[in-house]
């Protein structure tokens, strides 16, 4: 009790974020001396539970000692299930609501709101029915008869004596008048949690006798040294203009002078009340990343917040960010020493080499004295640690309960998402939440089904006045509208008014800013002088016809992007481009890569079609990348001319963000080829013909007839006018997205029926999806005083960022993911063989992976960087089943060790020698260049 109370104390001197105290501080009437005394409190009476035969019964031996001493209790047998109504947390609970209530003249009604921090310390509010089913045993709590009287002096006795220490008992008149709101409530259960696993780690708390003698405050500071959690940013607000801030974060080119609308975000923050969301509608390559954390950091100033979470909608994304993350924390103003814990948050964050290096530098976790400079293991003897300032992924972070509660996180969305999951531990995300500042990247990429639990977040982090930042370069209006009001709250009155202004807002580039509670605030910046006019063109969707067109396009050499929509329509075009082109002319990229091979994929993509200045080997000849939506989202490649299936226009416009996106020749592009000056796209994967536009099937299955119908509808416009009516970017970026996305109808008058039929299972799918959804969907925060209880009931259990975690919060059939390796003829493993070396020289190709020990730690940790997640084919339930059951024919029992963290549990897929195998009755064939090929055995 008294280590998890000091462990409280430090956590709030010298963890907390300040925006998190001030939260906690404002519900009391004592501030933020009250708010300490609370968190250290209610951190040292949470096990009070076990002051009970229900959790005392469980050793006899020290059972019969406690009865020795008068305090009788059935042994664990004779209690036997009932045993399972008073779980210590929930004991507890019912012991500190007694106590409040006969020793300090609480209600019921008054007690809940602070002991639920108690009972939910193992990660989950009790329900009211468990609550009630422990009023109807109350021997679980006392033994019956004279020994009752004893249990409960006792109990008392702990309870006065901690509210005696820790210096509550003057304040509880005071706090009876309070109402807890339920964020509060949220961020002390979470605090409790916190304490209780740091005190309840052995390292840092060696038990009697091990531990040395000393006094508790020598104890306290022992491991507080050992445990070394780096503190929270303490952000101060930069000063001077837009463009110095600018030029001090970030590695601009030369002469390079801030965007309007960055300029515009960092003023606008400036100006706002308080702290609150802000919507950044920015052109693809504005530079809405680093508008977006130079306004984090005035953000985090004024807010307290002591840290980023920067949430992306892919784990490619994620690590495309990651480095930019840490460059930007590079550059921050900080005091000597200072150290930052940072994290990738996705489920493939250690095969990551920069956050890899990061952890690579972390030490063990250990108690030690702190007047040491050495730094080994810790021994009772020892007298060890100092840190110097650094970036660190630390240790006791990186469990997945924990791991957000780093101060600096880049990581996908479902991160976010998660904290809308009625889910064990839940109050844990909240935490690590709470006290930082939320960039939402790519907002428009979030289907009905992920925006119920983002809206819901938003909500919540309206409640923690957490400032959120989201981007989007094509997001429509009513869903800008949506966002704001799900942070700021439902608008009634003079505030809806304001909202309908945002909703109907077509300017670009637009922020909007609101703050809880508040009414929005509109900016319209202008936009950079940098404009593209696209020409767009219908064309037949026949690879013959492609071929031969590209012929002419290419003859005097250029780079063209195809982009399909199924990674099947991505392998038979390259098929044909390769007969006419060559196999050397024509690079694939798509989502069916191993891991190792999509990066590689992304850093050639960027080494070959990136920014002038950064790209060292654009090709010289013709050259054709066929990919598929991997193209759409965080490379910044830029190609000459480009081909694309039919999609919803906001990824249409996405794409067209890859056509002329750097300068290449000045204004007039001259160092492109003479043909491909002049922007064009080629619009294909549509019978144009058809009396209405017939997306081809697999296009239909994955965005849907609707979404198409209307895309191609607010395109007909420069369709059919081609080089008189070009698309000019960014100017018409968002009124095509509104007019796509707007709730009256489109298009021709021989297109009505079939938009009908389409838009019907369209709204169809779409209340399927919100339905299903908000079946975990957490709950709005209740009014004030309201308790916690049942705040996870029907919940999902764990969640977490694993194959069926993130099934709960994306509407996507499961996948099977696996580890592809090579079975050599003689029957043995190996890691695939076209494997580069490592960027130490360490060879990876070809290493042995023996099936009775645990393999090397890189040859396992390279085989785990060749995970794989299975297509769509085995997404469905019997082809899975009958999948796994196939995989699990190569079960190794050496590898399913605790030594063996890379590849326990893993689904191991074998290759034969020439790259393919039979699966679940489908033919797999694998390679460098194509990527993974399924067909029908």
């Amino acid at each position: 009790m008294e280590d998890s109370a000091a462990v409280a104390g430090r956590l709030w001197d010298g963890w907390l974020p300040l925006s998190v105290r001030r939260l906690i501080a404002g519900a009391l009437p004592g501030g933020e001396a009250d708010a300490r005394r609370l968190v250290v409190w209610l951190a040292g009476v949470h096990d009070i539970g076990k002051a009970t035969p229900a959790f005392a019964c469980q050793v006899e031996q020290l059972a019969q000692v406690m009865r020795g001493h008068g305090l009788e209790m059935r042994s664990r047998q004779a209690m036997g299930a009932d045993r399972r109504l008073a779980p210590h947390g929930l004991a507890g609970q019912a012991l500190l609501g007694e106590w409040l209530e006969e020793r300090h003249g609480w209600t019921v009604k008054q007690t809940g709101q602070f002991t639920v921090a108690v009972g939910g310390h193992h990660g989950v509010p009790p329900e009211h029915g468990q609550i009630q089913a422990l009023d109807r045993h109350p021997h679980l709590l006392r033994t019956h008869g004279p020994s009752g009287t004893l249990w409960k002096r006792v109990q008392e006795e702990l309870l006065d004596a901690c509210a005696d220490e820790f210096g509550v008992r003057e304040h509880l008149a005071a706090w009876r008048a309070v109402k807890l709101p339920q964020p509060v409530q949220v961020l002390l259960s979470a605090l409790v949690i916190v304490s209780d696993w740091i005190a309840s780690n052995p390292d840092l708390f060696p038990y009697f006798p091990e531990d040395v003698p000393r006094t508790g405050a020598q104890r306290i500071a022992s491991a507080w040294t050992g445990l070394g959690l780096p503190g929270p940013w303490r952000a101060e607000e930069p000063t001077g203009d837009v463009q110095e801030l600018f030029a001090s974060r970030f590695d601009l080119p030369p002469g390079a002078k801030v965007r309007p609308v960055q300029d515009a975000a960092v003023e606008l923050v400036r100006e706002m009340d308080e702290p609150g969301l802000m919507v950044i509608e920015a052109p693809m390559g504005e530079g809405k990343t680093e508008a977006a954390l130079a306004a984090v950091e005035v953000l985090a100033a004024r807010s307290g917040a002591g840290g980023v979470f920067f949430a992306l909608p892919t784990m490619a994304t994620g690590n495309a960010m990651f480095p930019r993350l840490l460059d930007w924390l590079d550059r921050l103003p900080a005091p000597n020493g200072t150290r930052y814990s940072v994290l990738l948050a996705h489920s493939k964050a250690a095969l990551n080499d920069d956050f890899a290096d990061l952890m690579g530098t972390s030490r063990r976790i250990a108690a030690v004295d702190v007047d040491g400079v050495e730094e080994r293991a810790w021994r009772p003897s020892s007298r060890n640690h100092s840190a110097a300032a650094e970036l660190v992924a630390h240790a006791w972070l990186r469990g997945r309960k924990k791991a957000m509660l780093s101060s600096f996180v880049a990581g996908t969305v479902d991160q976010l998402l998660f904290a809308g999951l009625k889910s064990r531990h839940l109050a844990m995300r909240h935490l690590a939440i709470a006290g930082k500042v939320v960039v939402i990247d790519e907002a428009h990429a979030y289907d009905t089904y992920m925006s119920v639990y983002l809206d819901r977040v938003l909500s919540w982090l309206g409640t923690y006045r957490v400032p959120v930042v989201v981007l989007s370069a094509t997001l429509p209006a009513g869903r800008r509208r949506e966002l704001a009001e799900a942070y700021a709250g439902k608008a009634t009155g003079e505030t809806a008014a304001s909202f309908d202004a945002v909703a109907q807002a077509g300017d670009y580039p637009l922020l909007t800013a609101v703050t809880p509670g508040g009414a929005p605030i509109v900016r319209r910046p202008a936009a950079s002088a940098r404009r593209t006019d696209v020409e767009l063109e219908r064309f037949d969707d026949d690879l013959g016809v492609l071929a031969d067109r590209l012929e002419v396009e290419l003859a005097g050499g250029g780079c063209v992007l195809v982009v399909r929509n199924t990674v099947r329509r991505v392998l038979e075009t390259a098929a044909v481009l390769r007969e006419r082109f060559g196999e050397a002319n024509v690079t694939v990229a798509h989502s069916c890569f191993i891991d190792v091979d999509r990066a590689a994929k992304d850093a050639g993509l960027l080494k070959r079609f990136g920014p002038p200045g950064k790209a060292d080997d654009r090709p010289q000849a013709a050259h054709i990348v066929v990919a598929s939506q991997v193209a759409e989202q965080s490379l910044d490649v830029d190609f000459d001319l480009l081909v694309t299936d039919l999609a919803p226009v906001d990824l249409l416009l996405q794409r067209m963000g890859r056509l002329h996106r750097h300068l290449r020749g000045g204004e007039a592009q001259t160092d492109r080829p003479e043909r491909l000056r002049q922007a064009r796209c080629l619009v294909t994967g549509v019978d144009w013909d058809a009396p209405v536009p017939a997306p081809v099937p697999g296009s239909v299955a994955v965005y849907g007839a609707y979404a198409l119908l209307r895309s191609a509808a607010a395109l007909l416009p420069h369709l059919d006018n081609g080089r008189q009516r070009p698309v000019r970017l960014p100017a018409d970026i968002s009124p095509l997205v509104q007019r796509a996305y707007a709730d009256g109808p489109d298009g021709p008058v021989d297109w009505t029926e079939a938009l009908e039929v389409a838009r019907a299972r369209h709204e169809e799918h779409r209340a399927d999806q919100a339905e299903r959804a908000a079946t975990f969907r957490l709950d709005a925060a209740a009014r004030p005083g309201r308790p916690l209880f049942g705040w996870v009931a029907a919940g999902v259990g764990d969640a977490d960022d694993t194959r069926e975690g993130r099934a709960q919060v994306r509407d996507t059939r499961e996948s099977l993911e696996v580890v592809v390796v090579q079975r050599r003829a003689d029957g043995t493993l190996a890691t695939v063989p076209w494997l580069e070396p490592d960027r130490h020289g360490r060879p990876r190709a070809g290493l042995a992976l023996p099936t009775d020990q645990v393999p090397t730690a890189l040859a396992a940790r390279t085989a785990a960087s060749c995970g794989l997640r299975l297509p769509i084919q085995f997404g469905y339930a019997d082809v899975m089943d009958r999948a796994i059951d196939e995989l699990e024919e190569l079960h190794i029992p050496a590898w399913q060790v605790k030594d063996s963290h890379w590849l326990a549990g893993q689904l191991v897929l074998p290759l034969d020698e020439d790259c393919q195998t039979h699966l679940a009755g489908f033919r797999l064939r694998y390679s460098k260049s194509d990527g993974l090929e399924v067909s029908r055995a």
